[in-house]
């Protein structure tokens, strides 16, 4: 879907243009601005190694049983076990509950009961002693929905617990001019760290040119993009699985981008089903492209994935849960069924994400 305005690159930003005909990509022409230099914090979770048996035991870790009515308080950096880098808040402050559109058939899908809001998620992941990757999706382009749960409410509840909540915003690629505008003021002025984008739910080919602007932004600001990949529970079972497009979200299309803004760092999100094999393929050629393992439970794994994150992949891999579809309880719980390299857990589990977020900042 073609904006309604094309966007003209001026040396103030991208503007209106004052022609209707599809724009030309520019950005092979720009000057680039390198990704700001972020200070990598260097934590011993050493203690990782060889599993999370005992940490996932509720016997020899009580703050397991905590409620989000608790709050154990905030956490040192060297404690914190993981970095989940995938989680979804859809519940605002205001008792506000999105997408109402998909709300039914994600809980038939996924049994999920009362959602929380992002303060009580903050609350369950410092129980956990987790940091943890959070958004809302951005689609008013294709449901004519505001999202529920606004980037600057992430941002500033962000603020309130900033040894747990990882902000990242979410702009539908199809607003054209404004998604760019957006961006570049969630990363100044609130701080947001990355953003999501859901190919399928937005409905968009994202190595259409048309979004390279987009794309152009973020990687200026040397913040991530992730990008869903594969199968979708949004829309499933409805007729016509509403309206949701699977073809969007082959990873492969992915690649361009990867090619395009090398230093924008890509992250595909789950294990791609049916195209598995591209997503491996991409990040093994592109070095700014990672996988976060969310949204599947790692006893259904494909195998070849298996044996990527025991090689090649062991540093472009990152534990993601897709709460509230999954627990990281139950992730981790099936991850460490896994014949995963002791070496390799840490990797997955923090290290990673520590690494590709530059997080957390001194």
């Amino acid at each position: 879907m073609a904006p309604k305005w094309p966007l003209l690159r001026t040396a103030a930003g991208f503007v209106f243009g004052a022609t209707t005909e599809k724009r030309q990509p520019t950005h092979e022409n720009v000057q680039r601005v390198n990704p700001p230099d972020r200070t990598i914090s260097s934590v011993p979770i050493d203690r990782l190694r060889g599993g999370m048996g005992s940490y996932l035991s509720t016997e020899t870790n009580p703050q397991l049983t905590a409620t989000a009515e608790q709050d154990t308080g905030p956490i040192a950096p060297e404690d914190i076990v993981a970095i989940d880098f995938h989680t979804h808040v859809l519940r605002a402050t205001s008792g506000m509950v999105g997408p109402s559109a998909h709300e039914e058939s994600l809980r038939a899908l996924f049994g999920f009961g009362e959602l929380p809001d992002l303060r009580q998620m903050a609350r369950e992941y410092r129980a956990r002693r987790m940091a943890f990757v959070v958004f809302d999706v951005d689609d008013f382009a294709s449901t004519g929905q505001e999202k529920a749960v606004s980037d600057r409410e992430i941002a500033r509840i962000a603020l309130e617990f900033p040894d747990v909540i990882i902000p990242f915003g979410s702009v539908d690629p199809n607003r054209g001019a404004q998604a760019v505008v957006e961006a570049a003021e969630l990363v100044d002025e609130h701080n947001i760290r990355g953003f999501k984008f859901h190919p399928t739910q937005q409905r968009f080919y994202p190595s259409d040119k048309e979004f390279y602007p987009l794309y152009e932004e973020l990687e200026s600001r040397g913040v991530p993009a992730l990008f869903h990949s594969g199968v979708t529970g949004v829309g499933r079972g409805e007729p016509g699985g509403a309206g949701m497009r699977l073809k969007y979200s082959n990873p492969i299309y992915l690649d361009d981008i990867a090619v395009d803004f090398p230093a924008l760092k890509i992250v595909i999100a789950h294990p791609s089903f049916p195209w598995q094999d591209e997503a491996i393929a991409i990040a093994q050629h592109k070095p700014n492209v990672f996988i976060d393992l969310s949204g599947w439970s790692p006893k259904y794994f494909p195998e070849n994935l298996i044996k990527q994150i025991n090689g090649p992949l062991s540093g472009k891999v990152l534990f993601g849960s897709d709460y509230p579809a999954l627990t990281p309880e139950r992730w981790m719980t099936d991850f460490e069924a896994l014949s995963i390299k002791d070496a390799i857990r840490p990797l997955v589990y923090r290290r990673n994400a520590e690494k590709l977020l530059g997080w957390p900042e001194n």
